[in-house]
């Protein structure tokens, strides 16, 4: 089977998943709107698992890519720019965001929704640009992971989207994630390599003090306005 066959397989996943969620996804069901038996989708995906997780990776791959040259000129614009189009996924696909949220992200010290090596190099790549250093920068990443993840949930929620547990538990498999993600950091992924230590810390009080201080200073400016 062709990449666009499998890319029409990814299609219909998805649009039974804007429908009831990831639980309507079924092999029978898309291979019944098709007219086709069920055996030929298994020449394209092994089974729903790894039809998932093309999903996932089709997601992830829409928040991948340069943000605007205008935008990134200041790290305030980069990060507007790039909180827009994670939230552009979400209102797109508010029932397929708990699957982007809970799949596991290409290293295990990545924090969705922002999942993809390449999405947070860069993002750590323009701050470091701007003028932070190591620890600042990691800081600003997670603190920023921790907003969409915390807004764009409760968003998704709001428009139909299920966020208690998936049904099945997700493998990426390696369709997405090379094998050894160690090799790529290495060539490509210099941000990374480098404050992987720092990425691995839990950090999560130190970040919900920060997000309730920010909250309470604004609704004070506010309040004084």
């Amino acid at each position: 089977m062709s990449q666009v066959e499998r890319d029409g397989l990814v299609r219909a996943a998805l649009e039974l998943i804007d429908q009831g969620g990831p639980q309507a996804v079924s092999l029978r069901v898309i291979a019944g709107q098709a007219g086709v038996a069920v055996e030929q989708l298994y020449r394209v995906v092994s089974g729903r698992d790894e039809l998932l997780d093309a999903v996932v990776s089709e997601l992830a791959s829409r928040i991948e890519g340069p943000v605007d040259e205008g935008m990134a000129r200041t790290w305030q614009g980069y990060l507007q720019a790039l909180g827009h189009r994670v939230r552009e996924v979400v209102v797109a696909h508010p029932r397929a965001f708990p699957l982007l949220v809970t799949s596991p992200p290409a290293a295990p010290w990545l924090r969705p929704p922002l999942r993809s090596l390449t999405v947070v190099e860069d993002l750590l790549a323009n701050l470091v640009g701007h003028g932070f250093d190591d620890a600042a920068a990691v800081q600003a990443y997670q603190g920023f992971s921790s907003f969409l993840l915390g807004h764009l949930l409760l968003e998704a929620s709001l428009l139909g989207a299920s966020t208690g547990p998936v049904e099945v538990p997700l493998d990426e498999g390696g369709a997405s994630v090379p094998a050894t993600h160690e090799q790529r950091e290495g060539g490509h992924f210099p941000h990374l390599r480098r404050m992987r230590e720092r990425l691995s810390q839990d950090t999560s009080s130190e970040q919900f003090e920060i997000g309730l201080e920010a909250l309470v200073d604004r609704l004070e400016m506010q309040l004084r306005q």
